[in-house]
């Protein structure tokens, strides 16, 4: 007797002992009973989508995923896209501990976008790529320690933000650089600047924006009825200061500061043209690298030949033209460019490709032009 026959049988006869040993014989053809299969399926794996991770993690405690299963879920969430309504979240522990968790109430992260930020960095990280910038999340790092830069997020554009400190970069009112429009400038008679160089100790050092030389001696200049020491010099590619709204290839900013804490800056424009032995020399120590600092030979630097011939120049009142933008300094714009070599502009382009605020607002400020 088959086992279907024998199910039928048992309709009209009475219960018997032994019913275990009988085979389930369904009256649907084999067909029907694939087509319910998939049908429970599909329901069971749909009815998965809209039950609560707590009521899954409840009902059974899945077991922690493998790296490489975790590697593959973060591909093909790059590959396919990273859905708004959903998320990929990776645990990191061991068994006991990803077991744990999973019966806990199940909590959606702060911040979603940030979630699919980080899932593209460690799905670059996992095929051997570098992480895109813009998808770096870095939150235990506070908004106000982020460093200025001269392009990018950070840039000027964003001084202003990066720190309270900084806040004077954005509402300043006499802010530097600036255009100098001659048709607008007060013209008349004005003292000369009484410069006091010559052979001095001195380090140049990369400090990550500029190349810098910090000065050891006793050099300055005599000004407004005050002596402003040397304090140290440095260079911009290209010129930040503007001439009837001419760029210059780089400049040379020398700064200053007297017994009262104010600050001078002079500032020397350099075209490209015949090699300046000052700046070979400076050159020939040129820093490597971000904070790399090379002192020169004792005696050896004398700022004397980077001045022009011509002592005439625009004075304003302006800013520190880096964070975090102190006004009330004392500008002082040489008004003869001096020259510098191609191969001497190229050293420099190299490591500073672009490290100039760009030109501020005058705001009704008086500039001044010595004749």
């Amino acid at each position: 007797m088959t086992g279907c026959a024998a199910t039928a049988r048992l309709k009209s006869t009475p219960l018997v002992a032994d019913t275990q040993a009988m085979p389930y014989c369904s009256p649907l053809p084999a067909a029907h009973r694939m087509a319910h299969r998939n049908l429970l399926a599909l329901v069971l794996a749909v009815t998965a989508m809209f039950v609560p991770a707590t009521v899954i993690a409840q009902t059974q405690a899945p077991a922690a995923p493998t790296p490489k299963e975790i590697g593959d879920q973060v591909r093909r969430a790059l590959a396919g896209g990273v859905a708004r309504d959903k998320e990929l979240t990776v645990g990191a522990g061991s068994g006991s501990a990803a077991a744990g968790s999973a019966t806990g109430p199940s909590k959606r992260p702060a911040n979603p976008r940030a979630s699919r930020q980080y899932i593209r960095a460690r799905a670059a990280e996992l095929a051997g790529r570098p992480p895109p910038m813009e998808e770096i999340v870095d939150p235990a790092r506070p908004v106000g320690e982020a460093h200025w830069a001269y392009h990018g997020i950070n840039g000027p554009q964003a001084w202003g933000m990066l720190k309270p400190e900084y806040a004077t970069c954005a509402t300043g009112q006499r802010q530097s650089p600036i255009n100098i429009d001659e048709s607008i400038t007060l013209r008349g008679p004005a003292e000369a600047i009484q410069f006091a160089y010559g052979p001095s100790n001195a380090t140049i050092v990369n400090n990550g924006h500029t190349v810098q030389v910090d000065m050891n001696g006793d050099n300055g200049i005599f000004v407004r009825g005050s002596r402003f020491h040397l304090i140290q010099m440095h260079f911009h590619h290209p010129a930040e200061e503007q001439i009837n709204f001419r760029t210059y290839a780089m400049v040379a900013h020398l700064v200053h500061r007297n017994h009262l804490g104010q600050l001078a800056v002079v500032a020397v424009l350099l075209e490209p043209g015949e090699a300046n032995p000052v700046i070979d020399h400076l050159w020939t120590y040129m820093p490597l690298g971000k904070d790399d600092r090379v002192p020169f030979p004792r005696g050896s630097v004398d700022l004397t030949g980077l001045l022009p011939k011509d002592p005439l120049y625009y004075q304003f009142m302006g800013s520190l033209t880096t964070p975090p933008c102190t006004e009330d300094v004392l500008w002082m714009v040489l008004k003869q460019p001096v020259t510098i070599s191609h191969e001497q502009l190229r050293l420099f382009a190299q490591q500073f490709p672009n490290n100039a605020r760009p030109v501020q607002p005058i705001n009704g400020r008086v500039v001044r032009e010595a004749r």
